[in-house]
């Protein structure tokens, strides 16, 4: 009967499974790291939470795709989280841990991978649904929308607490891995090989659907009438999703193509040298995905530089009332007819023509 080690820190583990490179992250090469990680991280809280806000502030975005969207930029959030945790548990800290906190060092990574793998699945079927019927938006229910979004975080989690469940090398020390040293190899293979093989049918899906909207765009656009904006609304959409997804399968791969060479003993293929790269490759996702949200949706974009604006706005407001003791009510003077979202911007909206109407009254 294999002898249990649950009770051990994980230098024992780094030691019995030759991985004495942990050692390798001090000096210039740690700072670095730590900068970049830092720089990233700080940047993945603001711009995802300016993601997640627009969403929910502009009533443009109130469809089943965007709430998917926010949700993706929520695993994003959550990735950062992971990261921020992995930055003060890595190093020479990595041999003073625990078994249970090491465990859930890696399981917010895993769950963070998870989390946005499973979004950007369940994406790919909301656009499916849309595009069969060649509509810009799907059909599915808030209620719809909200279970799938639990769900996502269900299976997430679920996943990154498989090897704290039991499939794990705690009782088999000679089946450990060397990167993640009480993680089973077969475990490795199993993860690395689920995650590849779900990139694949993904990209696959998604260049299929793209060739249909694009080819039934190109029919309609010759035989309806409306606006083009209208007409090509489906396909500026799928190239937005196409492009998070090509995003996250080059972040992603190069990461899981070392675990799954580490899973199958590959001892000669130097993985420990690349694999704190291959990290902050796969943390650069969730900096690009943000960027992508702004560059390809420019209402979305709009609607971010607008709170920022008036987030800013508000500040310089607060001064001038503490130096002025009066009160200045902000309205509306548009009377055109123009359309203003309600969601993008609530409460006051001031421009120059309000002190012209309280002097007229």
């Amino acid at each position: 009967m294999n002898e249990c080690y649950y009770d051990k820190r994980m230098d024992f583990f780094y030691n019995k499974t030759n991985t004495d490179t942990v050692d390798e992250w001090t000096g210039p090469k740690l700072i670095v790291v730590l900068c970049f990680g830092t720089f990233f991280c700080l940047f993945i809280f603001i711009s995802n939470s300016l993601v997640i806000a627009a969403v929910v502030k502009n009533k443009r975005f109130h469809f089943p795709f965007y709430y998917l969207l926010a949700n993706l930029a929520a695993a994003d959030f959550f990735a950062g989280i992971a990261y921020v945790f992995l930055m003060f548990n890595t190093g020479p800290v990595s041999k003073t841990l625990t078994v249970n906190r090491w465990f859930l060092r890696q399981g917010l990574l895993d769950t963070s991978l998870t989390a946005s793998l499973v979004n950007l699945l369940v994406i790919a079927v909301e656009r499916h649904m849309s595009i069969m019927r060649m509509k810009i938006h799907s059909n599915l229910t808030k209620k719809r929308v909200t279970f799938l979004i639990i769900s996502i975080w269900a299976i997430a989690i679920f996943m990154g607490a498989v090897p704290t469940l039991g499939w794990n090398c705690l009782c088999d020390i000679t089946a450990c891995s060397s990167l993640a040293p009480i993680y089973s190899r077969s475990y490795l293979v199993f993860w690395s090989v689920l995650n590849l093989v779900v990139f694949f049918i993904m990209v696959v899906v998604y260049i299929r659907i793209y060739m249909y909207v694009q080819r039934k765009t190109n029919v309609l656009s010759s035989h309806t009438s409306g606006s083009i904006s209208r007409r090509r609304a489906p396909v500026k959409l799928m190239k937005t999703v196409m492009t998070l997804l090509g995003a996250f399968v080059v972040c992603w791969t190069p990461g899981l193509v070392v675990l799954l060479l580490d899973g199958l003993n590959c001892t000669y293929c130097g993985i420990q040298n690349v694999k704190r790269w291959f990290l902050l490759l796969a943390l650069l996702n969730s900096v690009m995905n943000p960027i992508i949200y702004s560059y390809k949706d420019d209402e979305m974009w709009g609607t971010m530089k607008r709170m920022i604006c008036c987030s800013a706005e508000d500040k310089s407001q607060d001064r001038r009332s503490s130096r002025i003791p009066s009160t200045v009510l902000c309205r509306s003077t548009d009377t055109s007819g123009h359309y203003i979202e309600d969601g993008i911007i609530q409460g006051t909206i001031c421009g120059k023509g309000d002190l012209g109407d309280k002097g007229n009254s």
